[in-house]
């Protein structure tokens, strides 16, 4: 059985809640790291990828990871930069508005995936300076994983 997706209003809660202070190369290996025990404790066959802007700040692919998953996480990726908001809020807002992100935007599929697992990094005060990216398991999985992380993150 796959997660029920959360509501437009609780993923724009999450992305609220979980914006950092600052956002350094220290950082960014602490939440990848982080992202590495949480996937080794599920035995989760994932890639993860985070990201200042477009500078790759930490990068793996766990066993079970395939190239694929690298692809996914370029397409999950573009949709937060494009969209200001994490790519499963983005999936969510097209199917609470009866429509598919394919449908409603006409982007290239092979460029852009609305599927979750990209979460904006934010900096409160500046806004989004990069993006934390988890891909191969089910698309809510991933995004509770990233969410999970950096909710440990800030605390």
């Amino acid at each position: 059985m796959t997660d029920p997706f959360p509501t437009l209003v609780e993923i724009a809660a999450q992305e609220e809640e979980l914006q950092l202070r600052s956002f350094t190369n220290d950082d960014a290996w602490d939440v990848g790291c982080a992202l590495v025990d949480a996937a080794r404790a599920q035995a989760a066959p994932i890639a993860i990828d985070v990201r200042r802007n477009a500078h790759v700040l930490f990068h793996v692919a766990l066993p079970g990871a395939t190239p694929d998953n690298d692809s996914w996480i370029e397409r999950k990726a573009r949709v937060v930069h494009r969209f200001g908001h994490s790519s499963l809020y983005v999936g969510q807002r097209s199917r609470e508005a009866g429509t598919t992100f394919d449908d409603q935007y006409g982007l290239d599929p092979q460029r852009y995936a609305a599927h979750g697992g990209a979460f904006p990094v934010t900096v409160r005060s500046v806004g989004p300076v990069g993006v934390v990216v988890v891909s191969g398991l089910p698309q809510v999985a991933d995004h509770q994983l990233v969410v999970g992380v950096l909710r440990a993150h800030l605390n």
